[in-house]
């Protein structure tokens, strides 16, 4: 069955059906017409499901301690593990109301600390590991830790994550699964395996309930202060449903991934992981990132894996993308049992696009690569579209998915988007402020960004992604830069020499780009970057393209994206609010019209 095929079978892929309802303020909105069908009533039904059909299929694995094989845990284990744990919480009476905190990378200790607190009711808080193995100043941690008051906290390594927590004044139970004894009063996380398991948990896993807090998230802080984002198991599995219902192909074919995306955020967490529980599926961690000296280990785990899909941030794929395009034989392996590479998080530059799927033709020539997304945020659980459909390019987000309603509201030159439904999160942890000013008086969440039809007349045909209304500004001619929409361009434009670019020019009369060169640029000389960079902003204005569509100045940053200072989170996407304030002197250099670092087009 060829691509096409498989995207026409109704059977496999739902067909995109969707209604617009307009309003008389000029506002509308879109549904589908499918209606959301039953969902489970938490996380642990899926995992009491499966332990009980599939007891032996894999769940997780993760790279052994020699790192030349695999620790497997099939679903009979897994249970296992889940139900000793949450046994152990039970058993220290831990304080309700508060959290268990996950502060390390990906892992199965990990994951089973995860479930076994969800499945006993407790609610769990995977924080980014860059706030504590990463953070040169735990001053960050130590914070969030004083704001979440957590019950217990959880690091893989004491000698790794326990620096960081000292001087935190939290009073929590700590464990750790290597060299607890490094830590004063620390556990190990082999006592809370070994607990034997009681009748309490099964009574504790049914007193859960669909609104019950399953997991607290924490905003990537792009828009701002990161906030507690509260994440209920019904929040969880309806969202689930929404895809399998989409993805009906889900049904027959269980998933298995090589994922790296990590558990702190809502793609990796509630998309990727939960995906994989949902349907007995088996997700591989990979220990690699994209990033130098790491995606050769994501290289070699997808190619003996072989994943069914294949999620990844667009900087993910821009790193892998040289591996596949210089080795044929690696390519047909990666990409043999593929059914779709997904990109979410961040917009895919064209020239991404074009690269994956030349990758895909020449190496699969009677399997077209399925390329899609999906869009969504943490609050939203996150998918709110996607794109079930084939797609000729980057920047359409798809159609709402079922149980859905996505409005439309004019916003100066833009649509801003709001979503309202069942998967939508009921508010902040202890901050009814913002949790107020996130809704609109129609109950909508106001997420902050932009979209627009791609068909003004068929609404089925998706929505395409107009960029953050935050983001943008005005030129001093009161002009407006779509930052989002010429960011996606001018990348794509400098491939493969610029890893990023942040747009400067509010109340200017010019835009300027702050551009991070990529390692691809650092076999090139300074002049040779500079000379491409003016050679694709003269050929912007040779287009005719106008003072919001090109910038008129640029400056290369020899210091890369700093994601301690929140310059750019663990996901690869920069956090354009960050770099400008904490780089406002490059900013100002960029318009000093006499400086001669500045790259500047006449």
């Amino acid at each position: 069955m060829t691509d096409d095929d498989f995207l026409l079978d109704p059977a496999l892929v739902a067909p995109p059906r969707t209604v617009r309802i307009d309003f008389d303020d000029g506002s509308f909105a879109l549904r589908s017409t499918t209606a959301l069908q039953p969902y489970a009533r938490c996380i642990g039904e899926w995992l009491e499901r499966w332990a009980h059909e599939t007891p032996d299929a894999l769940a997780l694995a993760e790279r052994d301690d020699a790192g030349d094989g695999w620790r497997r845990l099939d679903y009979r284990a897994l249970r296992q593990a889940v139900g000793a744990v949450g046994q152990a919480l039970l058993d220290m009476d831990l304080p309700a109301g508060q959290p268990v905190v996950i502060l390390s990378d990906n892992a199965i200790d990990h994951a089973v600390l995860m479930l076994a607190a969800m499945h006993v009711g407790r609610t769990a808080c995977s924080l980014s590991s860059a706030y504590s193995r990463m953070a040169k100043d735990p001053a960050r941690l130590h914070g969030m830790l004083r704001a979440l008051k957590p019950a217990l906290i959880y690091a893989s390594d004491a000698r790794v994550y326990g620096a960081s927590l000292a001087g935190s004044d939290v009073d929590a139970v700590t464990v750790f699964s290597r060299h607890a004894d490094a830590h004063p009063h620390a556990m190990d996380f082999a006592q809370l395996l070994a607990t034997a398991e009681t009748p309490a948990v099964m009574r504790a896993f049914a007193d859960v309930l669909p609104d019950t807090h399953a997991k607290y998230l924490l905003t990537s802080g792009s828009t701002g202060k990161p906030k507690v984002v509260i994440n209920t198991h019904r929040m969880l599995c309806a969202n689930q449903q929404m895809m399998a219902q989409t993805w009906r192909f889900l049904a027959h074919e269980k998933p298995v991934l090589v994922d790296w995306l990590p558990w702190s955020h809502t793609f990796g967490a509630n998309h990727n992981l939960n995906m994989v529980l949902c349907h007995g599926g088996a997700l591989y961690i990979d220990e690699g990132r994209p990033a130098p000296g790491l995606i050769d280990r994501t290289v070699r785990n997808l190619r003996e894996v072989k994943p069914t899909l294949l999620f990844n941030v667009p900087r993910g794929f821009d790193m892998l993308l040289p591996f596949l395009e210089a080795d044929d034989a690696l390519a047909a392996e990666v990409l043999s049992h593929l059914r779709l590479a997904f990109y979410a998080a961040a917009a895919l530059a064209p020239s991404t696009w074009r690269r994956l799927e030349a990758v895909a033709r020449r190496v699969r020539p009677d399997r077209p690569l399925w390329l899609t997304t999906s869009w969504g945020a943490t609050e939203t659980s996150p998918a709110i579209t996607t794109a079930h459909w084939k797609l000729d390019g980057a920047g359409c987000i798809g159609a709402p998915l079922p149980g859905l309603e996505l409005k439309f509201v004019p916003n100066g030159e833009k649509l801003e988007m709001r979503v309202r439904g069942v998967s939508v999160f009921p508010g902040y942890r202890d901050a009814p402020r913002e949790t107020a000013e996130a809704f609109d008086a129609e109950g909508y969440y106001r997420i902050g960004d932009a979209g627009f039809l791609a068909d003004p007349d068929e609404p089925a045909r998706g929505v395409m992604f107009n960029g953050r209304v935050a983001e943008d500004f005005k030129l001093s001619t009161g002009t407006w830069v779509s930052v989002g929409t010429l960011r996606i361009r001018l990348v794509s434009m400098l491939a493969p020499h610029v890893q990023d670019v942040v747009l400067t020019g509010h109340d200017r009369d010019e835009i300027g780009m702050l551009v991070f060169p990529s390692p691809q640029a650092a076999g090139l000389p300074p002049k040779a970057l500079h000379a491409h960079i003016a050679d694709v902003l003269r050929a912007l204005r040779d287009e005719g393209a106008g003072s919001s569509q090109c910038p008129a100045c640029a400056l290369v940053l020899a210091e890369p994206p700093d994601l301690d200072a929140g310059e750019i989170t663990d996901k690869g996407y920069i956090n354009q609010r960050a770099v400008l304030a904490r780089r406002a002197g490059h900013v100002a250099r960029l318009h000093d019209r006499d400086d001669p670092a500045v790259i500047r087009v006449h």
